[in-house]
């Protein structure tokens, strides 16, 4: 296996990570398993995979405590991320909240929720417009001198915004979109390596419509993410996922493995990508999905799954 420095208090991480917004089910996602969850965070500790990724907004706690159950007495096996910004306000929809304040409590109920003493990395989820950045990172930072996080992050952020935050605090990760259907960071991408920042990836999967499961589209609920977060499963945008998920299974098929796989293995070979998230609901998704680590694709065959030829 490859591994890549995260910055996080001296330790490393794989390059690909376990995302838990599936895992935590809920209108997002549907229902999952308590039992399932645990096999795929299992799965993904014993193929190596110990960066493993969470929010409270993933099933509104539930990834969480599925979490906390699944890693007992696993904890110091584990590199674990969680983020603060995105709370349910007085009428019971998401919204965003970086409030110093704020920050301090959800960093505690997350705590609380997973059960440890510690995040090795706290990310912030999405930019609050209400709230400066200086505001923010400093409450983070206060979190790292309480030894409640190792290290902090951002996610969903422009170039600006990241230089901004860089020349204000130790960043040590990125977290943006990135997949053979959404490929526009080369901005965030240039701006990591510039500050020295890892760039995780997310999303590779798009959703999970780069899997090759739907073939023609699916009538999820308005609430569902794979309507309302992935713009991949209707329309035109439909069938251009369609043609590229038929560019991957048929390399997939050449080197034996899921077509998840080829997918990850693309954004891992992209330029600049330190790291890539997948998500998964059971341990076969996971092992599937790890099988990226081992496949080597070739500048023509990158070439060939992003641009058809």
């Amino acid at each position: 296996m490859t591994f890549t420095p995260l910055i996080l208090s001296g330790k490393t991480a794989p390059r690909l990570g376990l995302g838990t917004w599936a895992l935590g089910g809920g209108k997002d996602w549907g229902e999952s398993g308590g039992q399932d969850a645990a096999d795929a965070v299992h799965a993904a500790l014993d193929a190596g995979i110990c960066l493993i990724d969470t929010a409270p907004a993933y099933g509104w706690g539930r990834a969480e405590e599925l979490l906390a159950r699944a890693l007992k007495g696993r904890r110091q096996q584990v590199l674990l991320a969680d983020k603060c910004g995105i709370v349910l306000n007085k009428d019971g929809r998401p919204d965003h909240d970086l409030r110093p304040e704020s920050i301090l409590a959800q960093c505690d109920a997350s705590l609380s929720r997973l059960q440890t003493d510690y995040l090795d990395i706290y990310l912030i989820h999405w930019p609050d417009p209400k709230v400066p950045l200086s505001d923010a990172l400093g409450a983070l930072e206060r979190l790292k001198e309480q030894g409640k996080i190792r290290a902090l992050g951002l996610c969903n952020v422009s170039a600006d915004l990241l230089v901004s935050a860089a020349a204000q605090a130790s960043v040590a990760c990125v977290q943006n979109p990135l997949s053979l259907l959404d490929n526009k960071q080369e901005k965030v991408l240039a701006a990591c390596a510039e500050k020295k920042i890892p760039f995780m990836a997310y999303g590779a999967l798009g959703g999970g419509i780069l899997s090759g499961k739907y073939h023609k589209e699916p009538n999820f609920r308005r609430s569902d993410a794979r309507r309302y977060f992935y713009p991949y499963y209707r329309g035109e945008s439909f069938s251009r996922a369609q043609c590229v998920a038929a560019r991957i299974k048929e390399l997939a098929s050449q080197k034996d493995c899921a077509a998840s796989a080829v997918a990850l293995a693309w954004a891992l070979v992209r330029g600049g990508v330190s790291g890539v998230l997948f998500g998964a609901r059971c341990a076969r998704q996971v092992q599937e999905n790890a099988a990226a680590l081992q496949i080597r694709l070739t500048e023509r065959e990158a070439e060939y799954l992003e641009y058809g030829h």
